[in-house]
């Protein structure tokens, strides 16, 4: 297979993989819109693709639905278990997934309690039988996302430890685990991860992450650090122009369209599988900043389904 990030055109700007954000219908509207250089799925168990119920097995496949308009599209995962991990990369071949990422910086509690996510920074050995896991059940580019340390920047001591495992890239989120985002990413440390990188002679692009604004914001941050490309998150809430390079603000009236276009998205492609309550999170970000924005918003909040919030649309116009 080949190496999807050797053959992206650098900078490399790229989509966040966000839990209950970027879904199936929001990456294809995004897709549609304006597309990255590379998407990423929702993270995703390795342990519950293996493991989970009928039920659980049909919400877990449903975080790996794409379309070829995605491509090229990563599939991410966690799990603390090498075996699992083996396992669940070879479903994500079997998917035809153009690369895999591991997700080894997520704070959530619940997460880091079965040893996954940021806790693997604690626990570098693991966190390499993992990557070399990874591709032995992965034939295509193997990537990582993280932190820059737990409690405190570890930077010096932890990426080497990613880097002599030959990945394909690392996407570093400039905080510490600890410091969650609560505190401004700190980009300085993505020009120190550069410096490693060279320094130890390594072939993984090195991707910043955090507080990007836009691509200008993007491109800045390339420039300063010199890193491979910049991935965006938060960003693109509310705005699926935002890798199309567009300046304009996009007008109320297309902002209801896309949300119109999502809405439809969610229902073909998650209509039977998530719960509609997961769209609510995206009304205040289409629909704020113009008179009647919030009586809009406050009556599709009170919407149960994707055929309610349709017709609120229908008789608005």
């Amino acid at each position: 297979m080949k190496n999807l990030w050797s053959d992206l055109p650098k900078p490399i700007f790229a989509l966040a993989p966000l839990e209950n954000v970027t879904d199936a219908a929001f990456r294809r509207l995004i897709a549609e819109y304006g597309k990255p250089a590379v998407m990423f799925t929702e993270f995703t168990s390795a342990d519950g693709l293996l493991l989970a119920d009928e039920h659980g097995q049909k919400q877990l496949r449903a975080k790996l639905e794409y379309s070829d308009i995605e491509r090229p599209i990563v599939a991410q995962l966690f799990t603390a278990s090498p075996e699992r991990m083996e396992q669940a990369a070879r479903i994500v071949a079997e998917l035809g997934f153009d690369g895999l990422d591991i997700n080894m910086g997520c704070p959530d509690r619940a997460v880091e309690k079965s040893g996954c996510g940021a806790a693997l920074i604690k626990t570098p050995k693991l966190a390499r039988e993992l990557i070399r896991a990874a591709k032995k059940g992965f034939d295509g580019p193997v990537s990582v996302k993280t932190r820059i340390g737990y409690n405190k920047d570890e930077l010096e001591t932890w990426l080497p430890e990613l880097l002599a495992e030959d990945l394909a890239a690392v996407t570093l989120h400039a905080r510490t685990r600890k410091e969650m985002s609560d505190v401004p990413a700190h980009w300085d440390a993505i020009a120190r991860a550069v410096d490693i990188r060279n320094g130890v002679k390594a072939n993984a692009l090195i991707i910043g992450n955090g507080d990007a604004r836009d691509l200008d914001d993007a491109k800045a941050k390339v420039a300063e650090t010199k890193c491979d490309g910049v991935m965006l998150g938060r960003a693109i809430f509310g705005n699926p122009w935002l890798f199309s390079g567009r300046k304009d603000a996009p007008s109320p009236r297309e902002r209801l369209e896309a949300l119109m276009r999502h809405l439809a998205l969610f229902e073909e492609l998650l209509g039977g599988v998530s719960n509609f309550a997961t769209m609510k999170k995206h009304f205040k970000s289409y629909i704020s900043g113009w008179d009647g924005a919030k009586e809009l918003r406050v009556r599709l909040m009170e919407t149960t389904s994707v055929a309610q919030a349709q017709e609120i649309f229908y008789s608005a116009k």
